[in-house]
């Protein structure tokens, strides 16, 4: 693997620092914070560039709350937007395309043009093209994945792509933050990209040395396909050696070997069949649920409000991707004619713009 170079100084250039306050800023205009340097950036990014350049940079103290996604509970840390999200930014900016370069086309997740829809429609394709190879699944997902990350394999895996000791004390300092005796932050930009570096090494062996040819990653989340039970009960061996020996990771009790066409395989938000795919259970439980309190407010007198039209807008763009005919008639349609009212008078009529909609 190629080692790469000069990484540290792109990283404070002042340019770069410009552009990360832009890209950090995205959406959070209206946070006290982000005003308060958008009053005078040269100011606070001159001050962050020198933290940087000097080596004075430390992270700064998380706040932490829990989220709960489903029937998973994840601990979020969050950063104060400066100094640490403009640094972090700044990162990711330069060494982005050289993390992407290590990763395999079956790696989504955090990845610009690899998505949870990149996702679904290329194993739609598998189950359409190849329906003898993928008529059974494996599916597994790390145990705690990022509380375990092992931080000393993490910092070998960045000084193995990059020869820049500055930059390698920069991204040590942002991995060894975490208040937590091991793992990397949940909510850190970095950490998702830290999280796809970590098992890259266990996508290339997946495909280059075990020859799984029909096999997706989401993060943690991974699926393996073949035509027989007894080959994925021999790769699901091979495969908790490899996570367990190279990476100190341990696969969850709960993984499932099953036929594709009997069960469908629940990926990235849906529930994927070969010739058909459906909104998953629990985002559908939501979806009807929401939409039902929406309604009965509006049937009560109450006008649309913008969150309203924002939840039904996203529901919809979940629904656009799957076969959804029955519930966009049941439940979107006669949504329809307080979506347009609320677009008319909130949005067109303000220039196309209305408070949080661009």
């Amino acid at each position: 693997m190629k080692r790469h170079k000069n990484i540290f100084n792109k990283i404070w250039d002042y340019q770069n620092l410009q552009t990360a306050h832009k890209n950090a800023r995205r959406g959070k205009g209206w946070y006290r914070e982000v005003k308060e340097i958008d009053a005078n950036p040269e100011q606070f990014l001159t001050a962050l560039q020198g933290m940087i350049r000097d080596k004075t940079y430390r992270t700064s103290a998380y706040e932490r709350f829990t989220k709960i996604e489903g029937k998973k509970e994840r601990e979020i840390f969050k950063l104060p937007y400066y100094p640490d999200r403009i640094c972090q930014w700044a990162i990711l900016q330069v060494i982005e395309p050289h993390l992407i370069k290590t990763f395999t086309a079956d790696t989504y997740s955090a990845i610009p043009g690899r998505g949870i829809h990149q996702a679904l429609y290329k194993l739609r394709r598998v189950f359409r093209n190849y329906p003898e190879d993928t008529r059974y699944c494996l599916k597994i997902d790390v145990k705690k994945y990022y509380p375990n990350i092992d931080r000393a394999i993490m910092k070998e895996k960045f000084a193995k792509m990059f020869k820049d000791k500055d930059f390698l004390w920069l991204i040590g300092e942002i991995i060894d933050s975490s208040p937590e005796p091991n793992g990397i932050p949940i909510g850190n930009y970095v950490s998702q990209y830290c999280g796809n570096l970590y098992l890259s090494e266990f996508d290339h062996w997946v495909k280059e040395t075990a020859k799984v040819r029909f096999y997706f990653r989401y993060m943690d989340d991974m699926l393996f396909m073949g035509r027989d039970k007894e080959y994925l009960r021999d790769l699901l061996g091979r495969v908790q050696s490899f996570l367990s020996e190279r990476l100190n990771l341990k696969v969850k009790e709960n993984w499932q070997i099953f036929p594709v066409s009997k069960r469908g395989v629940d990926f990235v938000g849906y529930r994927v069949f070969p010739g058909f795919s459906l909104l998953r259970k629990s985002i559908c439980k939501k979806f009807k649920n929401r939409v039902c309190s929406i309604r009965q407010r509006i049937d009560s007198g109450e006008s649309m409000t913008q969150n309203d039209w924002l939840s039904v807008q996203s529901y919809g763009g979940w629904l656009g991707h799957c076969d959804s005919h029955r519930l966009t008639e049941k439940y979107v349609k006669p949504l329809e004619p307080f979506m347009n009212e609320f677009y008319e008078v909130n949005i067109k009529s303000k220039g196309g713009k209305a408070h949080g909609i661009c």
